[in-house]
């Protein structure tokens, strides 16, 4: 079982966006000494959700700080990049951190950041598996070339070359399709429970897929009790997550699902690791039972303050993983 911590550089009210990306990248550092596996970083665009605007940056950033976690990018939005540009991103990044670095991608969504980029929304909608395609040619070590609806190039040479295999973001049935016809591992994110979680990897599995290694988001809070950590973190995280949803802006005249914050953050404390440490080994072990999965990545950054996230981080290293570890 591989744990990591899911940083997303989420900023609450208040905080400066500079300080909030400085900070993540102590918390990657806190996450390090307390023994987690992984620290996987999230991307966002012109909102306090998540103030990474570039998930490799930060990824490189803090693989300079560090010298055993891996990193990770959950995810690197396909939709709004060039898929070459980003595979030579990856694999310099894969190069100068002797393959600690794993490349998360993902669909995006229907946002205002398609039309800021010039991508638009038929990249979003209908380019996805094309895009997927080049970014593996381009990690397959040698040589690329576009001809497709969305892209067409002359065949090149990737400089410097390196085999990696990305793993994909699915929040839906059709991007589990693109992932299984891959052979990619799913990331299934932190909204959905156990159930889904096992249905989407079942779907997978019904479609072709062949890989193992899937990954599952999930929040991350330890306290003395389940009752103290489910109470703060229901009083911490609606701060956030009401400002930060609201950021979600469409590329069009299409309509915006808009989230019940009170319930999603009561959704999230009840299916996550929240809790005293027994809970929280044991809520991890579960979802590991039901669903076949056994990587995971944390959001730890749920209350709010550097140094209660830090303080978040350094507890379950010493408290949640060793019972982890014991099974």
């Amino acid at each position: 079982m591989r744990i990591g911590v899911f940083v997303i550089a989420a900023q609450f009210p208040g905080q400066e966006a500079g300080r909030v990306l400085a900070d993540a990248v102590e918390v990657i550092v806190a996450a390090e000494e307390a023994g987690f596996d992984d620290a996987w970083v999230a991307e966002h665009h012109f909102m306090s959700y998540g103030v990474c605007p570039s998930a490799t940056t930060l990824a490189a950033v803090a693989l300079g700080r560090t010298s055993r976690i891996g990193l990770g990018t959950a995810v690197s939005v396909l939709s709004t990049q060039h898929p070459v540009a980003l595979a030579e991103q990856a694999a310099m990044l894969h190069h100068l951190s002797g393959g600690r670095f794993t490349l998360g991608v993902g669909r995006g969504g229907p946002w205002v950041d398609l039309e800021v980029f010039g991508t638009g929304a038929e990249r979003f909608e209908r380019g996805f598996g094309e895009s997927l395609d080049l970014l593996l040619d381009g990690l397959s070590g040698g040589r690329v070339a576009g001809d497709g609806e969305f892209f067409r190039f002359r065949e090149v040479r990737v400089v410097p070359g390196a085999r990696m295999r990305p793993v994909v973001a699915c929040t839906s049935e059709a991007t589990v399709g693109v992932a299984a016809e891959r052979g990619l591992p799913m990331l299934l994110g932190m909204h959905i429970g156990d159930a889904e979680k096992a249905a989407l990897v079942k779907d997978y599995v019904a479609r072709g897929g062949t890989a193992t290694d899937h990954v599952a988001a999930g929040v991350a809070y330890v306290a003395d009790s389940t009752a103290e950590a489910v109470r703060e973190i229901k009083e911490s995280l609606p701060r956030w997550l009401g400002p930060g949803l609201a950021g979600y802006v469409p590329v069009d005249d299409r309509p915006r699902p808009m989230r019940n914050i009170p319930a999603y953050v009561d959704l999230l404390a009840r299916i996550h690791p929240v809790g005293s440490a027994e809970h929280c080994a044991e809520t991890i072990l579960r979802t590991a039972a039901n669903t076949g999965i056994e990587r995971f990545i944390l959001l730890v950054e749920g209350l709010g303050e550097h140094r209660r996230t830090v303080e978040n981080v350094r507890r379950f290293g010493a408290e949640v993983l060793p019972l982890l570890r014991a099974r």
